[in-house]
């Protein structure tokens, strides 16, 4: 696939072989992955996952090196992160700041894996997250921007963090509307504390390619829009986008880093409900 840039955004036409882009989703196979119970399985699974990452690459005209793989272990027990951490990962994303913060104590013998909170943050969860994570992806709030800049400076420690937004248009999910985006850029600069690196997006979980991919190319055209009047300090040049049915989609639109979780772990056994709650769920199992 090949990109040129028109008034600073990315534009698609076809494939590096002049073919009409056809990638599919893999949402089919959403609950029906298999279980990696070895330190062999967890690498066969990555090594199938880091393929498709470079073929989606080539396709797009890409260096797979700036696509950067975060396996998701959600729901997953202690031995499946010991697992993967033998199999290579040192970075692993986690939705619930509980489980995660559980997770993080328990493998502080690994003193070099670090852990991305991707999950929807209640205020009264930002101690946890401003303890342990290196990573938070789902900021979408100034209240909860203030209350992580408070317990991060108790800490004396600082956080990368994503903007979420919600390019699916759906009422059930998380993240700032496209047209609010910039104005909650603009307050960010009064956070010292949190290091703004990106946008994330979920996209619409469907079986039409060309419905997630607009999802996608939505996210990196606000970017690409954003981050030319984007405020000193404040950097947004990642996307955070694709998961396991639709991460290749998302590398042909720009991503520049993917959240996988069964096409590495296996399939959960909790619901999707569980660990990406409606928007209007105010219950405290965040």
């Amino acid at each position: 696939m090949v990109y040129f840039v028109i008034g600073h955004k990315w534009n698609r036409t076809v494939s590096t072989d002049d073919t009409p882009l056809s990638t599919q989703t893999r949402h089919e196979m959403h609950g029906r992955w298999p279980q990696a119970e070895s330190v062999e399985d967890f690498r066969r699974n990555l090594a199938q996952v880091y393929g498709r990452i470079a073929a989606a690459c080539q396709r797009a005209g890409r260096d797979p090196a700036s696509v950067r793989l975060l396996p998701v272990s959600k729901t997953k027990p202690e031995d499946s992160i010991r697992l993967a951490y033998a199999a290579g990962c040192r970075l692993l994303g986690e939705n619930k700041p509980q489980e995660a913060y559980r997770k993080w104590e328990a493998t502080t013998n690994l003193s070099d894996l670090r852990w991305s909170v991707i999950g929807h943050l209640q205020t009264n969860k930002a101690k946890l997250v401003a303890r342990f994570a290196s990573e938070f992806q789902a900021l979408d709030s100034l209240r909860v921007a203030e209350a992580l800049e408070r317990r991060l400076q108790g800490e004396g420690r600082s956080l990368d963090v994503f903007v979420q937004v919600n390019t699916s248009g759906e009422a059930s999910k998380y993240g700032l509307p496209p047209d609010e985006v910039a104005a909650f850029l603009r307050a960010l600069p009064s956070f010292p504390a949190l290091r703004v690196r990106g946008l994330m997006t979920l996209a619409l979980l469907s079986a039409e390619p060309a419905r997630v991919r607009q999802c996608f190319v939505l996210l990196r055209n606000l970017r690409d829009q954003l981050r030319q009047e984007a405020p000193a300090g404040i950097a947004i040049d990642e996307l955070s986008m694709g998961m396991s049915g639709d991460y290749e989609i998302a590398i042909e639109e720009g991503a520049t880093v993917v959240r996988v979780g069964q096409a590495i772990f296996g399939a959960r056994d909790t619901p999707d409900s569980h660990y990406w709650p409606t928007s209007g769920d105010t219950g405290n199992e965040l």
